[in-house]
């Protein structure tokens, strides 16, 4: 067992971080724009909670642990963790805890493996992109805030705002959580002095290139409503699951839309016995040519019967997928009668439970290129800015979609056009009453900085 990388000596919190670290309220929400420094800010306190009070337990948490890693996990270990706290020789992706010299320790978790979360107590929490947990969830959390080791307990919910009907953003306005709002200016990083830094100019500028309800939420901080959405049916809550349930024996089919500067997505799909289909894997990268997406699909698909590649009408792509083993179908592009084919799936049925579902956490990677453009990263994204335009009248034009968000929107059509039309797939929600039909690939199986932070650290321990 080593002693983790000290952190930067004279990291000083800013603005609304500052009001965090004095606050002893047990709910707090820290929500902000993207880049105001609010994770890290969180994960100091977490980290100082835990070394001045000796046996104290922590948990850091996401709606699922895979989010956790290349995200909560690389800040804390890389700027956060010092000689007080331990590293084991776990690799970064398996780790379930950090252990304290003093006897505390700061538990690693994803609601996707509640019981394990739920059957422990803590003293502070820091739920890290809040905005994905139902109300449900954070109320479960709060009940598990009783170890007693330390002289209060605290949860505290990091997150970019999201409507302004959020779950989060109704509960801070009844006065249940302390609020302390975030800035760009708060970030040092961006904002030195009385001006921005050459990486804040370049950052805003990133920011100020996104339009709407989005440029709103991670440039402005608000709570904006996304006006004019195509699946306004589509609820996290309701079509996001973070258990896996797919068998074995379930039908699959792989849905691809081709991109090189817009992003390439495969989407994996398993259709249970009654039909529903369940999004459990995919591919969301641009600037990667199609010859080594098709080796990569080739791989995650090892062991795996697919029914059938339906894709994009591209002649050379398809090509291209060809020479690597991978016949594809040309998809249905009948864009109005592929939306409400989606609308109806995603509309919940009699039986309570809508017709299409889609695991968290099933993006394979994350792209670098979109994720620094603040564009999205996954089908799952799409759905909060896939919209209509607007006409003179400032309302939405129900025509055809604005041309952005679309690429994994694409995929998920031609997969439900493909198994609800009659004459094609299945039939819509068979429940496995039409033939299979046979693969269509057999895929191998003391200054004054230091002075103040201190001082606050005395006032937040006192």
């Amino acid at each position: 067992m080593s002693n983790a990388r000290p952190s930067p000596a004279g990291y000083m919190p800013y603005g609304a971080v500052v009001s965090l670290w004095g606050s002893r309220a047990s709910e707090v929400l820290i929500p902000g724009p993207a880049g105001t420094g609010k994770s890290r800010g969180v994960l100091e306190k977490v980290h100082l909670f835990l070394m001045n009070y000796a046996g104290a337990r922590g948990l850091i948490v996401r709606k699922t642990r895979a989010s956790m890693t290349e995200s909560v996990l690389v800040t804390f270990e890389s700027h956060v963790a010092t000689a007080g706290c331990t590293l084991s020789n776990q690799q970064r992706r398996t780790r379930t805890a950090y252990d304290y010299v003093n006897g505390s320790s700061l538990v690693v978790g994803g609601l996707d493996n509640p019981d394990r979360l739920m059957s422990t107590e803590y003293d502070i929490i820091a739920v890290f992109e809040a905005t994905e947990l139902s109300e449900d969830d954070w109320e479960k959390l709060t009940t598990r805030l009783r170890n007693g080791k330390a002289p209060y307990q605290q949860i505290i919910a990091d997150c970019n705002p999201a409507s302004p009907t959020h779950w989060l953003k109704r509960r801070a306005d009844r006065g249940q959580m302390a609020v302390f709002p975030s800035s760009h200016k708060d970030n040092p990083r961006l904002w030195k002095g009385d001006d921005w830094t050459p990486e804040g100019r370049r950052y805003l500028a990133t920011l100020n290139s996104l339009t709407g309800h989005r440029r709103a939420r991670l440039l402005d901080g608000k709570w904006a409503a996304a006006e004019g959405l195509v699946y306004p049916e589509f609820d996290a809550s309701t079509h996001v699951i973070t258990t896996r349930v797919i068998s074995d024996s379930w039908r699959r089919i792989v849905s691809i839309d081709f991109g090189y500067v817009h992003p390439f997505v495969a989407q994996w799909w398993a259709i249970d016995e009654d039909g529903r289909m369940y999004l459990y894997r995919e591919l969301y990268r641009s600037q990667r040519i199609v010859a080594d997406h098709a080796k990569q699909i080739l791989e995650l698909s090892k062991g795996e019967r697919i029914s059938a590649f339906i894709s994009d009408h591209d002649a050379e792509d398809r090509a291209t997928l060809a020479a690597a083993g991978i016949q594809t179908i040309a998809a249905d592009k009948d864009h109005r009668t592929g939306r409400d084919a989606v609308h109806a799936r995603l509309r919940v049925q009699a039986d309570g439970r809508p017709r299409l579902f889609i695991l968290a956490d099933c993006t394979v990677e994350t792209d670098p290129v979109l994720y620094g453009k603040k564009r999205p990263t996954s089908t799952l994204a799409e759905f909060d800015c896939y919209a209509y335009p607007k006409g003179m009248d400032g309302k939405a034009e129900k025509e055809e979609p604005v041309k952005e968000c679309d690429d994994g929107m694409d995929a998920m059509r031609y997969a439900v056009m493909w198994l609800d039309s009659p004459n094609k797939g299945y039939g819509a929600w068979s429940g496995g009453s039409a033939k299979e039909p046979e693969p269509t690939a057999k895929v191998p199986t003391m200054d004054r900085d230091t002075l103040a932070r201190r001082d606050l650290e005395h006032r937040m321990f006192a």
